[in-house]
């Protein structure tokens, strides 16, 4: 509906784990936001390697995130885009009014300018980045941070976020649990993929 906020998590979700659900309870509270749409990808560029069948996927990110504020979506299959830019252009267009706000690991944001269209990506939406084991420094030293650091709202007035003109960013800490969907793929606990 027009005027909702509307975070955007996308990924493989290769698997979903509890890591995700926790930064997307962390990101309903901390921005302030009515709603989470996990965007679960068929593919990550910038990854060399195919991730599992998105059926897969996206029956196990169900499983994991049981919130009714978060919808788990295929939507960037469903439109056809490969980029988070053109399907931010998407969703922007289908859904005139919702704030969308994108979501991401402050990970993304360390090498957030490998990205296809990372500096549109910024002047579209807002982005809620958050924290995650080790890499804090080098998401605040990173490009992006410092390209864009007049554009930095301070983690205090983050629930302002949705409601700021793009380009504008936050970056929370967050409690933090040291999972990675690489680790569980490496430990073969993902289906039994190796």
């Amino acid at each position: 509906m027009p005027g909702m906020s509307i975070g955007l998590l996308g990924g493989s979700f290769d698997p979903a784990h509890e890591g995700h659900a926790m930064i997307t309870r962390e990101a309903l509270r901390r921005f302030g936001l009515d709603r989470v749409w996990w965007l679960v990808s068929p593919g990550n560029p910038l990854k060399s390697h195919g991730p599992a069948p998105m059926n897969e996927r996206i029956a196990r990110a169900r499983e994991i995130m049981c919130d009714p504020r978060v919808d788990v979506t295929g939507i960037e299959a469903d439109l056809g885009t490969r980029y988070t830019a053109q399907t931010l252009v998407r969703l922007i267009r289908l859904y005139p009014g919702v704030r969308f706000v994108w979501l991401m690991g402050a990970d993304n944001l360390a090498q957030f300018h490998r990205w296809e269209d990372w500096q549109q990506i910024l002047r579209m939406v807002p982005v809620g980045v958050l924290a995650r084991p080790g890499v804090r420094m080098a998401a605040r030293r990173s490009k992006t941070a410092l390209v864009f650091d007049d554009a930095r709202l301070p983690a205090e007035q983050a629930k302002l976020l949705a409601s700021r003109k793009p380009p504008a960013w936050c970056f929370v800490n967050v409690p933090m649990l040291d999972m990675s969907s690489s680790a569980i793929r490496a430990a073969a606990g993902w289906y039994g993929k190796a």
